[in-house]
């Protein structure tokens, strides 16, 4: 009998997906393809994706998703299709896993049947009254019930039963990168420049795929917006462009990929065994690295400071259950085959994840690991780039990109220290040193308002970032053009310690400004540690409940940038609270109507961890 090939569709793996995920779900496709043998009709997909923005599909599923809704389609369409969904996602979002579910939806509409629940990975994953920052919560049973079902339908293809797994050995031997080492003698020019090889890094941009930066821009100034004693450090960082100007809008977003610690990085490389003067170039595995893929050579020491984070991310399980193959001392290879494991995963959060520990602190607690420099490259996470919200227009500032940055930093539960590297990092950095950072630009979720748009603005702490772009670029158009009104809605603690960019806000709101209440708009601030009770914008919100209805029925749009925590939800809340208070409806009509508000494109959040 003919068997039906099997097609899994990897419609959007997330490219910073954890290495010991994706060798679960290499477990989730080799399963699927153990399915095969159970269909003599029809076909399995897999489908294995994250939602973006509010609830957006991936760039990658675009086309398929379009296809998917043509009306042709009859609901028979996908009978001999069986399929199974997997969906990355994070609960502190409002539209949680909302692209996985709607596939489901939409297949098993088709007339595709479901070979199992769908699964929805949190990244909030709750477990024993913790949190586990991972999706291997619920990717751990959803792998079980998919080998209990194949166990029970065809119990002769699994003669070790429903708990067996696949021990991918050949992965453990062959990494994916390989290293090629260079004489210096034999290599013609090479630069150790941190500026061109920063341009090197291989971070993806939806603005230029290749990764090289769209430009370099120059540190002019480093500003603090609070007070020492205040409990915050909020910096305003202006930059210039070095050479020419990249045109943005208001609401887009800046990426900088930060510096690491120099100590931390010689560190990791004593630690690890390495020759930092080695020339290297890095290609993934079976590319000639002589060919079209190579990269120019370079310092070891200077690839790992600009793309290997070892100071500052935390390593994923994979991490935990490559280690192991490399522990020399047996003590610390039972530790690591226990964290690597499924019984050992809560342990394992605890001591890493929560903790917050880096790789290279990691490899100081087994020292009797000496991992390959091959698999070093290729586990260490990536050196992210940061996105910032910019905080300027450029109409105001035409050579210019301001930003609004929080510098983090907290105390990890067994009390140590820890701190944000980039936000620490641009703190650090003087203007008068002459640093240059590339950048690159991309489209935030706050989309740029026409000057007849009525808006009202809701961004607590460096949620205002956004805004005072939105405002500068208003206030230049209101003096040749008419525009509409502005009601901004401000979040802080305390008036004296961090009340961000106060004299900017309350110069445009005063003398007929853009914020002022005599041109139809308002500011207003929550100061929620100045009173006995706290008092959030959300109070705020109901406090004007009227003016922010009367603006809502003059078509308004809504924008909302801040912490993604209860912020986002609660202002949401009493949107839902003033449609139905003012305009004299239920609560679930009121709740119909911001969602309405949602789909025409008229209510925007831009939130982050």
């Amino acid at each position: 009998m003919h068997w039906m090939l099997l097609n899994v569709l990897l419609v959007k793996l997330n490219e910073e997906l954890a290495p010991s995920i994706f060798f679960l779900l290499i477990n989730i496709i080799l399963l699927l393809c153990l399915f095969t043998e159970l269909i003599t009709s029809g076909r399995i997909f897999g489908f294995v994706f994250s939602t973006t923005g509010q609830g957006d599909t991936p760039d990658s599923m675009k086309v398929f998703w379009r296809f998917l809704l043509q009306k042709s389609l009859s609901q028979h369409w996908l009978k001999r299709v069986h399929y199974a969904v997997f969906g990355l996602g994070d609960s502190c979002y409002q539209k949680y896993n909302f692209v996985t579910k709607k596939l489901d939806k939409r297949l098993m509409d088709l007339g595709g049947k479901a070979i199992l629940e769908r699964g929805l990975g949190d990244d909030q994953q709750p477990s024993d009254g913790i949190t586990i920052c991972s999706y291997e919560g619920t990717l751990d049973p959803w792998l079980s019930s998919l080998w209990r079902m194949l166990n029970m339908i065809k119990p002769e293809l699994l003669p070790s039963g429903p708990d067996v797994l696949i021990q991918d050995t050949t992965l453990i031997d062959q990494p994916k990168v390989q290293i090629t080492y260079h004489n210096i003698e034999n290599v013609v020019s090479h630069s150790s420049d941190t500026g061109s090889v920063r341009s090197m890094h291989p971070g993806k941009s939806s603005s230029n795929r290749n990764g090289y930066p769209d430009c370099f821009l120059k540190l002019v100034k480093n500003l603090p917006l609070t007070k020492p004693n205040s409990g915050k450090d909020v910096r305003h960082f202006e930059f210039e462009f070095v050479s020419h100007a990249i045109e943005y809008d208001t609401g887009d977003i800046l990426e900088v990929l930060p510096g690491q610690d120099s100590a931390a990085v010689d560190a990791f490389i004593r630690r690890c065994n390495l020759d930092p003067d080695s020339l290297i170039t890095v290609s993934p595995k079976g590319m000639d690295c002589n060919g079209h893929g190579s990269r120019m050579p370079v310092k070891l020491r200077t690839f790992v400071e600009l793309t290997m984070d070892v100071a500052s991310a935390s390593p994923r399980r994979y991490f935990f259950e490559v280690m192991r193959f490399f522990a020399t001392a047996e003590h610390e290879r039972e530790r690591l085959e226990y964290f690597a494991s499924p019984e050992g995963r809560d342990d394992l959060y605890q001591y890493n994840q929560k903790e917050r520990r880096t790789v290279l602190e990691v490899l100081k607690d087994f020292p009797s690991v000496q991992m390959p420099l091959e698999w070093l490259i290729q586990l260490v996470p990536m050196l992210k780039k940061r996105e910032f919200s910019i905080s300027s227009s450029q109409s105001s500032h035409p050579n210019q990109v301001h930003l609004t940055v929080s510098v983090v930093s907290w105390t990890t539960p067994y009390k140590r220290k820890k701190k944000g590297l980039c936000s620490s990092w641009l703190a650090a950095l003087d203007p008068r040193d002459a640093v240059s950072l590339p950048v690159w630009f991309q489209k935030g979720s706050l989309p740029t308002p026409s000057p007849s748009l009525p808006l009202i603005l809701v961004g607590p702490g460096t949620g205002c970032a956004p805004f005072r772009g939105f405002i500068e670029e208003r206030a230049l158009q209101s003096k040749t053009i008419s525009i509409a009104p502005i009601i901004f809605f401000f979040g802080c603690w305390n008036e004296d310690g961090d009340f961000l960019y106060k004299d900017f806000w309350l110069n445009h709101s005063q003398n007929n400004g853009v914020l002022s209440e005599s041109t139809g708009g308002g500011f207003y601030v929550a100061f929620s540690r100045d009173q006995p009770e706290k008092v959030y914008v959300q109070h705020k919100l109901r406090e004007h409940s009227g003016r922010v209805w009367n603006l809502l029925a003059e078509g308004a749009s809504v924008y909302i940038a801040g912490s993604l925590t209860k912020m986002p939800t609660d202002v949401t809340s009493a949107f839902e609270e003033i449609v139905s208070k003012e305009n004299d409806v239920s609560k679930e009509d009121a709740v119909r109507w911001i969602r309405a508000l949602e789909k025409c494109g008229k209510y925007h959040i831009e939130a982050w961890s």
